[in-house]
């Protein structure tokens, strides 16, 4: 079977292709930067397309001789016309892939009564909508999915971590149908196998939000107290959450607005046509998802997503301010390549950490998603992985490393680092680029010149002596 992935380097998209590779299929991944899938485990395995799903141009002939096409793309991070890009990209699919046999996408669960759905989870529907009307489509329909690195888990694991006692809007006591990320994959992956089935609902356990933080808490050993009250609107709702916990606001909005209203699955269907599959419960998801987090084997994250940033090149031109710092260090070019792509997440960036950290702060309170985000692995990069308030732009081991700024900025800022060897050992070269927007970014650059020569001069020398530590520890 030929099978095309669309939102391949995404968070489901990432787990699906390897799974999809054991079954011997021919995988075909759609990708707007293809640099974002090399390097991935399953890269030298797949053929890689370039293909924008709002770009038609891009998508002709790209479904030509598939039997099977995933559908995992949607722009809920991407601003206040969200809903119209997505309509847009399901639309031009829809006419790209007239004659396809299969097209499985994954969609939301819906509220059967009360207020209307959220523009979310509305957009979710009528993408799946438009795509059922122009070709054959089996629409998995899935509520919270929790998993390592999954923006549901990661919700309620840091708002029970760290809230001993919580004030919450009464509708945490609404009904949700969570299902464990293994489960999705599995309904992902023998849809595939059968003729197209229209919707599909999906769901393990059904119990409150309330009950999800507090059967996490009890899986922890922790005990909560969570208190549901008659106030906090939804929208204020996000944004407490997105000050607690790393998901930005754009993120929390659609995920609190997912629970406001009881969305339970009709899984009847489901149990017919897929009676190989029963969903693991909540408690056993939660588990699984600690224990991969706990051990460093997160597959993917939610921060994979691309689309809440636009996508831009470092080149050389006018207009751009670098400062290069070159060091010299003992340590073999790979050792100081993998301390360079260590930095970050719980290791901190290794010299004036406090000065991060308070950066960090005052980016959270501009509606940037500061250092919260953290990293996926704690030694690896990939190309388009987020790192603290960085996006991996370019990661070429052992000599290049390049990350572009996500923070707000009155501009556009990159930092890179080129490792060389030599005759003692290895060079590393530290660039920061910046291109100023107007005014205001040339004397934001140049206001925090000295604070930005203290701190990436002290970090150059720092990485050097980190890695030559880690050489001498080797020997």
């Amino acid at each position: 079977m030929r099978v095309l992935v669309t939102g391949a380097t995404g968070y489901i998209g990432g787990r699906l292709v390897p799974l999809l590779l054991e079954q011997g299929y021919e995988v075909t991944v759609l990708v707007r930067d293809p640099r974002r899938a090399v390097r991935r485990p399953w890269s030298d395995e797949v053929k890689i397309r370039r293909g924008d799903l709002l770009d038609p141009a891009s998508l002709e002939h790209a479904f030509d001789g598939i039997d099977t096409a995933y559908y995992l793309v949607h722009s809920m991070y991407a601003g206040a016309d969200f809903a119209a890009r997505d309509r847009e990209a399901a639309s031009n699919v829809a006419r790209a892939a007239r004659g396809l046999p299969r097209l499985v996408y994954l969609g939301g669960l819906l509220p059967r009564e009360g207020p209307a759905p959220s523009a979310h989870l509305a957009s979710r529907a009528e993408t799946g909508r438009l795509l059922r009307d122009a070709l054959p489509v089996t629409e998995i329909r899935a509520g919270p999915i929790i998993g390592s690195g999954s923006a549901s888990f990661e919700m309620v694991r840091y708002l029970t971590e760290r809230l001993p006692i919580m004030i919450a809007p009464r509708w945490i006591l609404n009904d949700v149908q969570p299902i464990g990320v293994k489960d999705v994959l599995r309904y992902l992956v023998l849809a595939a196998e059968l003729p197209p089935l229209g919707v599909v609902e999906v769901g393990a356990d059904v119990l409150s939000f309330r009950e999800m933080m507090l059967q996490y808490a009890h899986v922890r050993g922790l005990h909560r107290v969570i208190i549901p009250v008659p106030v906090l609107a939804p929208s204020l709702a996000a944004r407490w959450v997105g000050a607690v916990t790393p998901l930005p606001n754009s993120i929390a909005v659609p995920l609190i607005q997912g629970v406001v209203n009881t969305v339970v699955a009709d899984t009847r269907r489901a149990r017919e046509l897929f009676p190989s599959i029963e969903p693991m419960s909540y408690r056993e998801s939660v588990s699984k998802a600690l224990t991969r987090s706990t051990t460093q084997q997160v597959e993917t994250a939610w921060s994979d997503a691309l689309n809440a940033w636009p996508s831009y090149e470092l080149s050389d031109r006018e207009g751009l301010i670098r400062e290069i710092r070159t060091v010299a260090s003992g340590a073999t070019p790979t050792q100081l390549y993998e301390t360079v792509a260590s930095l970050g997440g719980d290791r901190g960036w290794l010299a004036w950490n406090w000065a991060w950290k308070l950066r960090g702060l005052l980016d959270r309170l501009v509606g940037g998603p500061g250092l919260r985000r953290g990293r996926r692995h704690a030694t690896v990069l990939l190309p388009g992985e987020a790192v603290d308030f960085w996006r991996v732009e370019v990661s070429e081991p052992p000599h290049r490393l390049r990350l572009r700024a996500e923070m707000k900025v009155p501009g556009r800022a990159w930092l890179q680092w080129d490792v060389a060897s030599s005759p003692t050992g290895s060079t590393l070269a530290q660039t920061a680029t910046f291109a100023p927007r107007g005014l205001g970014g040339a004397l934001y650059w140049y206001l925090l010149y000295p604070v930005h020569k203290a701190i990436f001069s002290a970090m150059a020398r720092a990485i050097a002596r980190s890695a030559e530590a880690a050489s001498s520890g080797q020997r």
